[in-house]
């Protein structure tokens, strides 16, 4: 099983002006929630661990992972509030996000919690804010030692978002204390220049792979993906598409990562330190198609296996 730890929300797009105001567009959403579907999408066993409100929208977050075939065994239910992400599109299709979360139920997911998710974990996947926010922040930290200890591989996407935890430092520390504990390391180049400006990918990729990740990955938006693993640098050139949005794209990326490992028996330690050039090269030019599809879409409606050959 692939346990994706983290939220679960509604992004609530903008829509048309209208005489008195502007239409709505509520969308399941949240990068470890879509994470989760993009990988059930692929045809792989995805579970996720969060908390959800009892109340409308969350019932909706629950219908929504039932009928996309993600385990929700380890989904605790709430009477919080659900998160609301507010997204508006610039010129260019890139998302700018305002978040509504304090008190929500998926930050509020605690070590009581960790009862739920049961024997048979292969991967822990942790994310975004949840990572950052307390309780839930905490009760990751604690899933991970757990299921480290036990063998599962662990893996980490920073995903900062600034306008839930504007503090760097934060976010930093977080970077620090997985580094030592990751296996696969998805990061964008935009959120590395937050976490460490100045910092080149090649450097920040000698950093990780010192500290122990057996695979590292930048993405670059229009300028494709490099990855890291066995001694070997790869590129992958980016896919010619026309972007609707890129929301979710980030998350299809790893998604199609990870399904690529999976299918080629490389999702373990050795599997991932063994990982050839030619082999890694393809794993990102598959996850770089994915995600290319989900830009072609309105918001995370990430591609199914079929859709990929």
């Amino acid at each position: 099983m692939l346990m994706i730890c983290g939220e679960a929300l509604f992004d609530v797009f903008q829509g048309a002006d209208t005489p008195t105001g502007m239409t709505l567009d509520a969308r399941v959403g949240g990068s470890p929630f879509n994470l989760a579907v993009g990988l059930a999408r692929l045809g792989q066993p995805a579970a996720l661990f969060t908390a959800i409100s009892t109340g409308f929208a969350g019932e909706r977050l629950m219908r929504a992972l039932v009928a996309e075939g993600v385990d929700t065994r380890a989904v605790a239910r709430t009477d919080d509030p659900t998160t609301l992400s507010l997204i508006g599109l610039d010129a260019h299709g890139v998302p700018n996000y305002a978040f509504y979360g304090e008190g929500a139920a998926d930050r509020n997911v605690t070590a009581g919690h960790l009862a739920a998710v049961a024997g048979g974990v292969a991967l822990v996947h942790l994310g975004s804010y949840a990572t950052v926010v307390e309780p839930v922040a905490s009760t990751q930290r604690a899933l991970v030692e757990r299921e480290r200890a036990r063998g599962a591989l662990i893996a980490y996407d920073p995903n900062i978002r600034l306008n839930v935890e504007p503090d760097l430092a934060r976010w930093r520390d977080q970077l620090d204390w997985m580094l030592p504990r990751t296996d696969l390391l998805k990061i964008s180049d935009e959120d590395l220049g937050l976490l460490l400006p100045g910092t080149g990918i090649d450097a920040f990729a000698a950093r990780a792979l010192a500290a122990g990740v057996r695979l590292v990955v930048v993405t670059r938006g229009g300028e494709g993906a490099v990855g890291w693993a066995g001694g070997a640098r790869v590129e992958a050139a980016p896919v010619p598409v026309e972007v609707v949005d890129t929301v979710g794209a980030g998350d299809t990326f790893q998604a199609a990562l990870i399904c690529w490992l999976a299918e080629h028996g490389a999702l373990t330690r050795a599997g991932l330190q063994a990982l050839p050039a030619d082999s890694l090269r393809a794993a990102l030019q598959f996850a770089a198609r994915a995600a290319a599809i989900t830009c072609s879409r309105r918001g995370a409606d990430m591609p199914r296996r079929a859709e990929l050959g």
